[in-house]
């Protein structure tokens, strides 16, 4: 015995999926009839005719591939509607990604970190500065001093590594930063 369900407006399922199936045409119809408008519409949102295009092919996709459809008494509103939500939002998502992410251009301008040849010979002279100074240095100081910045040991793992106390490894890094500093010019 095969049984009728009917939903609450009195229609069969069957009869309520042509019902879906015509609407969907009909609303894919109207679409199609208004697409020039709807991409106009989308690019006053977005400003850019690439992005309306797409803001526009996803609203189609979006009415087409609808699981359910509703009574649309008016589908050239509810169409613009559509439009402008989904443009709204890729406006909001593309300043969303503008702030996160530069344009590829913009890197083209960034000067090189290596510096000019003159940067780069002072800044060998002042490392062979620091490492003689360090070099200066007690075993032990030079040591703590090593593991610190280099190693990035914490001081208490420095003070279990040399058995000291914390607050020797603390004076050891202050004086061989400031004999480094001095070494230096004091700069």
């Amino acid at each position: 015995m095969n049984l009728i369900q009917l939903d609450p407006q009195g229609i069969t399922q069957e009869e309520h999926s042509v019902r879906t199936n015509e609407q969907i045409v009909e609303l894919a119809d109207v679409f199609i009839a208004y697409r020039s408008q709807l991409c106009h519409a989308a690019m006053k949102i977005l400003g850019n005719r690439e992005r309306a295009d797409d803001v526009v092919q996803d609203a189609y996709l979006k009415i087409i591939e609808a699981d359910a459809v509703f009574d649309v008494r008016q589908p050239v509103a509810y169409l613009y509607q559509v439009v402008r939500n989904l443009a709204i939002d890729r406006h909001r998502r593309c300043a969303l990604e503008s702030g996160f992410f530069a344009c590829e251009e913009e890197g083209l301008e960034v000067p090189a970190p290596s510096g000019t040849p003159e940067a780069i010979a002072i800044g060998r002279q002042e490392l062979g500065r620091v490492a003689r100074a360090l070099g200066e240095l007690p075993e032990r100081t030079r040591k703590a001093f090593e593991l610190y910045r280099v190693g990035g040991l914490t001081q208490r793992e420095i003070a279990e590594r040399l058995g000291v106390s914390t607050t020797l490894v603390n004076f050891m890094i202050r004086d061989a930063i400031d004999h480094c500093r001095a070494a230096l010019g004091g700069s």
